[in-house]
């Protein structure tokens, strides 16, 4: 698979400087890791889950989660694991190319039961999502999984959720963050992504975000993100991937703020109409946030709608100036540091400080691909929705 797949070749080769790379279930977990994008939930109860998956893998999706937990009701949860099973079946008789699979659990018990009852199929799945993970919560599904994986000797990946109250709460976050980051560093080989549930931490102040405001703009939520980042997300190669929050909204109703959306990219062709569609779906406080994960250095999103699945990928596409600078900083003759004015000429690149963030742009780089040089996100964007 790789992203913009759906996307004829033709078309992809007008997009792109340098194509997004194919990846597989078996690739590197480095590139795994920066290729998830836009994971979409669903929940595991669904009767057609196996013509869901196809469907959305064929609309570009590569990365989704089959939920038991909070998606569904705490009476459905034997059902959603009887459909999981007879799910994974149908999608192996099926052949078709799909996307990363894992399934959210609720308890460590389910891992093992699970693949088991999967069987053969379970070669479709990497791995599981962690619910409410701290160091003591964390450790028996991380031993499930070491387990499971020892014992069908298939690759298993975790992906745990950090969303506790221990984790919210001042006075025991510090504590709580040294202990997640000393379990997950001793799994660090199966731990693929670290995600924020900040709608559990939104839930504990009896507070939601409307669709006008990001989770930057409320400011105990950006506090958390903000400690995360700083305890997991070093690139000093302790870090780990820590993927976005998810954004709630997905229809229309009415807005109490100015749209966030300038016009100015927007000013040719089908682009004005492309971006008063946006607006309308409330996807313009979605773009929004996206620019501000990757600013705070969050990657990837969680997604519980098929349509915030191309605004995530269409901005994690490399710009044709990012990978300029990046390519510029990381050259060999650049080693002993020192100050470059960038080929576009509009800013200066320091070598040293800047590295990690070129190391980091050209993975992104690799997975997503870089744009051509007249090319942005609204022309990523209307070549997805046309296909």
């Amino acid at each position: 698979m790789r992203h913009f797949g759906h996307i004829p070749p033709t078309a992809r080769e007008g997009l792109f400087h340098q194509q997004p790379c194919e990846f597989t279930a078996d690739s590197p977990a480095r590139v795994m890791s920066a290729a998830l994008g836009a994971t979409l939930y669903s929940p595991a109860t669904r009767p057609r889950l196996a013509d869901d998956v196809i469907k959305q893998h064929r609309s570009g999706v590569v990365s989704m989660v089959l939920c038991l937990e909070d998606s569904i009701d705490d009476s459905e949860v034997e059902a959603g694991e009887d459909n999981l099973v007879r799910q994974f079946a149908d999608l192996e008789t099926r052949g078709e190319e799909l996307p990363l699979l894992f399934i959210r659990v609720r308890e460590p018990e389910q891992i093992p039961d699970l693949v088991a009852r999967i069987g053969p199929a379970a070669r479709l799945l990497s791995g599981f999502v962690l619910p409410k993970f701290t160091a003591e919560r964390g450790t028996p599904f991380l031993e499930a999984i070491a387990d499971t994986e020892e014992r069908t000797g298939r690759r298993l990946f975790a992906m745990p959720v950090l969303e506790s109250p221990e984790l919210l709460h001042l006075e025991t976050r510090a504590e709580t963050l040294a202990g997640i980051a000393g379990i997950v560093d001793k799994y660090r080989e199966r731990v693929l992504a670290l995600r924020l549930g900040v709608t559990d931490f939104c839930s504990a102040y009896g507070l939601r975000r409307s669709p006008d405001m990001t989770a930057y703009d409320v400011r105990i939520v950006a506090g958390i993100i903000e400690d995360v980042v700083n305890v997991l997300g070093r690139a000093d190669g302790t870090g780990f991937t820590v993927t976005g929050p998810v954004w709630e909204y997905f229809r229309t109703q009415e807005r109490m703020f100015k749209p966030q959306l300038r016009r100015s990219p927007f000013q040719e062709g089908r682009a004005e109409e492309l971006r008063t569609a946006l607006i309308e779906h409330d996807l313009d406080g979605l773009l929004r946030e996206i620019e501000l994960d990757r600013a705070n250095g969050l990657q990837g999103k969680t997604c519980i709608h098929p349509s915030h699945v191309l605004p995530v990928h269409a901005l994690s596409v490399v710009s044709h100036e990012e990978f300029s600078d990046a390519q510029d900083i990381l050259r060999p003759e650049r080693g002993g540091g020192g100050v470059l004015r960038s080929a576009y000429t509009n800013k200066m690149n320091e070598v040293k400080p800047h590295r990690a963030w070129a190391e980091r742009t050209l993975q992104r780089a690799e997975v997503f691909g870089v744009a051509r040089e007249d090319v942005g996100f609204v022309e990523l964007l209307t070549a997805g929705l046309a296909e």
